[in-house]
């Protein structure tokens, strides 16, 4: 859907969609869309500029950081966003940000497409990492193996043979204590 600056300048464009997965690039394969993107939202024009605001809520597969086991997690995220035509944007090499200035966006040409503000609202809705339960004991770093679901078999060794004095202070340390 095309929020076209002339429309909007006519009347608000109320908007109740649902993606199915696969129909947003989300620009990356870090996890899967599970269920439709559900988006109740509201496009005007404010002084200018294209305000989108609303509600977006779909579910996804993520791998575990730890693990890398799929996780499901429900993305639901409230957005109020401005965009500013990009000839507005002043063209001088460095420019003092204020911080009202961080929270506008810019748009090339007649306006922009509803898709890329959702797909970057569930990308920021994302957590930074996901983990599949709390106590997540994730994989062997020297066989791979998911130890959660079974043993490792790995000798460990000191990773330094110069610290083997230090082991032997160590163990000495604790039977004594």
């Amino acid at each position: 859907m095309f929020l076209d600056i002339k429309e909007l300048a006519v009347r608000k464009l109320r908007i109740r969609k649902s993606y199915p997965p696969g129909s947003l690039d989300f620009r990356t394969e870090e996890f899967q869309q599970l269920d439709p993107l559900e988006v109740h939202a509201t496009a005007e024009l404010v002084d200018g500029q294209i305000r989108v605001h609303g509600h977006l809520a779909t579910r996804l597969e993520l791998a575990c950081a730890r693990c890398l086991e799929p996780v499901i997690e429900e993305v639901a995220r409230d957005f109020d966003l401005y965009y500013a035509p990009l000839a507005t944007m002043p063209r001088e090499e460095e420019v003092a940000l204020k911080p009202a200035d961080t929270e506008l966006a810019f748009f090339d040409g007649d306006g922009l497409f509803l898709a890329d503000v959702l797909a970057e609202q569930v990308n920021l809705a994302i957590p930074m990492k996901v983990i599949c339960q709390s106590d997540c004991r994730g994989l062997c770093p020297h066989c791979g193996v998911n130890l959660n679901l079974e043993a490792c078999h790995c000798e460990t060794h000191p990773a330094d043979p110069r610290l083997t004095s230090l082991v032997r202070l160590k163990q000495d340390w604790f039977k004594k204590h």
